[in-house]
């Protein structure tokens, strides 16, 4: 039976990276420039509050100018890309994060393509996309795959020349994440399989895999049957499933069976606290970063 020690520590990882930005942070500021970032919520949705409240104290804490645009739900797309064309420019803004999800009237795709690359902290806009699948470095990449690729490559798995089955094929994190490890650079060169909801013998891809991705929003849907003993298993998944136990009548669980699947697994983030802090990690380095693009 494998123990806790198998464990990929995501908050652990995060802080070594919230250090590392911070000394970059008092870099800056010692040129007299405050990083700014902006965030852009359009309506009252519960799990978007609760994000950018997160968001808001880890800025703080580390010593970003943060300013929340909330609009209500009726905003008009109109609106809400006038907010975006005044805050591209901002020159106090060196970053923009437009919360998902948008209410079913807004365009996302627009959304996302009216902030300026050089301010796309999220690395949504098309030309970041772009510039991901050529392997350039000078675009923002999504933080969510960007921090997974952080948690294999400090957890010390290897990379190259590893068979990966991403699940789930969204333009969130499964195909970033494809786009990241496939290049033909440092802590990359993998070879990547992508498997989506018609994929023939999904549980075949995965037990042939070395590092296994789960980004598909399907409960503990990864057992431990479909899992290859030593693998490294990361765990993007945050599914809410009824609980009768729980104060609120439900609790939040990933797409990994966890309790089956961790004494099988070389290496597994738990969940929460495996990629998670990471997303945040990689939001407040790309902000960071966009301040030290836009000064030099």
């Amino acid at each position: 039976m494998s123990t806790p020690q198998n464990l990929i520590d995501g908050r652990a990882v995060a802080e070594t990276i919230h250090r590392e930005t911070a000394d970059r942070l008092a870099a800056l500021k010692a040129r007299g420039v405050q990083p700014g970032l902006a965030f852009v919520r359009v309506g009252e949705d519960p799990a978007s509050q609760v994000y950018v409240g997160m968001k808001e104290r880890m800025s703080a804490r580390l010593g970003i100018a943060s300013k929340t645009h909330v609009l209500p739900e009726a905003t008009s797309e109109a609106e809400l890309l006038s907010l975006i064309a005044s805050l591209n420019a901002d020159a106090a803004v060196h970053g923009i994060l437009v919360q998902a999800p948008l209410p079913k009237h807004i365009d996302p795709a627009r959304v996302y393509a009216s902030v300026s690359p050089a301010k796309d902290v999220d690395g949504f806009h098309p030309v970041n996309v772009g510039k991901l699948m050529l392997g350039d470095a000078t675009g923002f990449a999504p933080c969510t795959p960007a921090g997974v690729h952080e948690l294999l490559i400090r957890s010390g798995t290897v990379i190259a020349g590893a068979e990966v089955v991403v699940l789930g094929r969204g333009n969130i994190v499964g195909k970033p994440m494809a786009a990241i490890l496939i290049q033909k650079a440092r802590h990359a060169d993998a070879t990547v399989t992508i498997c989506h909801s018609r994929s023939r013998d999904v549980a075949g891809h995965c037990r042939r895999a070395d590092i296994l991705i789960a980004a598909m929003g399907v409960a503990e849907f990864v057992k431990a049957d479909m899992v290859k003993s030593g693998a490294t298993v990361i765990d993007v998944g945050v599914n809410r499933v009824p609980d009768a136990t729980a104060k609120n009548g439900h609790r939040l669980v990933g797409d990994v069976d966890f309790a089956g699947v961790q004494p099988v697994a070389g290496r597994i983030t738990p969940n929460p606290g495996g990629v998670g802090p990471m997303t945040i990690a990689m939001l407040m380095r790309n902000t960071v970063r966009a301040a030290e693009m836009a000064v030099t």
